[in-house]
């Protein structure tokens, strides 16, 4: 990954990181056709040129490239649309549907790769041009540290404290993951909560997990609210009386549309990109911020509300500590990967990561 940072090489670290997507993630070679989704970017998710600048991009590597609109999540796809997205097309989504049943079965369907950078300038950045590959290997070492460990402590500023391990039938499994390509590869799998019990301070707002439409998406606080978790079960919330039956209300309208049992908290992880810019989510769509900076170090979620991957409403947690294994292993939103002989290991062979995470890595 080379340093992009004149504005005058701007096309060529666009060009750099969409053969990072098409290739490095997409695995598409010269003569793959490829369909480009995007949604409207009057919607606010993304920027309208990216799909046209991929494609251009693909057309270049001699991939047969189209752009094709779709509509947002919870408008109903046309026709075509929809045998488009039944089919064994290859589909690069630039459109929150791609999204949407990210760990449902891929038996019979292309290849899928789902894009969380929203604009050109993240595309352009190290978040979009950190090679695949790179990512992938740092994401399998943490993959197997979170899923070996006897114990991990999650905290947070604001008062979470919550422990655990992975219970013992999925530690003999490949860890679950989606079946939809990632870009920018931003987190671990998702680590199992059955084996988890604690508090979690929830604050500002839950937000959805992007798995399923639903109104309202977002459901504000006033104050910090304890979530009391036991075994990965839900057993009470303690805050202020309003938001408390805000919440029951959220969870129970959830239950009844999807048909899903509430007080299920399904897994967890945390952003493992440093590249991944972070914003504050004050004066911002929570949807839309939630869904763009969970690959920071600086945010993890847990997923809630239903036994099915991944559940439907997310918690939010502002520069977290975790500890694996009585070692720190992210320090108030800051990966110390190099705590860790196995992503030492992984870092110590690409010089792109030994960039990304500098020398505190």
């Amino acid at each position: 990954m080379k340093d992009r940072s004149d504005p005058v090489l701007a096309a060529d670290a666009l060009a750099e990181a969409a053969a990072n997507l098409l290739v490095g993630c997409g695995g598409f070679a010269a003569g793959d056709e490829v369909v480009i989704c995007r949604e409207d970017p009057a919607h606010g998710w993304y920027d309208g040129r990216l799909a046209a600048t991929v494609a251009g991009v693909a057309d270049a590597l001699g991939m047969r490239a189209r752009v094709y609109d779709v509509p947002a999540p919870g408008l109903l796809p046309d026709a075509d649309t929809a045998e488009l997205l039944a089919s064994a097309s290859n589909i690069v989504f630039f459109a929150r549907l791609g999204d949407q049943g990210r760990f449902g079965p891929s038996g019979g369907l292309g290849r899928r790769v789902m894009v969380y950078a929203r604009d050109l300038a993240a595309l352009a950045s190290s978040f979009g041009r950190m090679p695949h590959a790179a990512m992938l290997a740092f994401k399998v070492a943490m993959d197997e540290i979170l899923f070996s460990a006897e114990e991990i402590v999650i905290t947070c500023p604001a008062g979470t404290r919550i422990a655990g391990q992975v219970p013992a039938a999925a530690r003999r499994h490949k860890p679950q993951d989606v079946t939809v390509r990632r870009f920018p590869l931003g987190v671990p799998a998702p680590v199992p909560a059955a084996g988890f019990s604690g508090g979690v301070v929830l604050t500002d707002a839950l937000t959805p997990t992007g798995n399923r439409t639903y109104d309202p998406p977002v459901l504000f606080l006033t104050a910090p609210v304890v979530a009391w978790v036991e075994s990965g079960r839900i057993v009470g919330f303690e805050g202020a009386q309003a938001d408390v039956a805000a919440i029951d209300a959220h969870y129970r309208h959830l239950a009844d549309l999807f048909g899903i049992t509430p007080d299920v908290v399904h897994s967890w992880h945390g952003g493992i990109h440093p590249g991944c810019r972070f914003y504050p989510a004050r004066g911002t769509d929570r949807d839309l911020w939630s869904n763009t900076v969970f690959s920071s170090p600086r945010l993890l979620h847990f997923h809630t509300c239903g036994t099915e991957a991944p559940g439907e409403i997310s918690w939010n947690l502002v520069d977290p500590t975790v500890t694996v294994d009585g070692t720190v292993l992210l320090d108030r939103g800051r990966l110390f990967p190099g705590r860790f002989a196995a992503l030492a290991g992984v870092i110590a062979a690409n010089a792109d990561l030994q960039a990304l995470f500098g020398a505190g890595g």
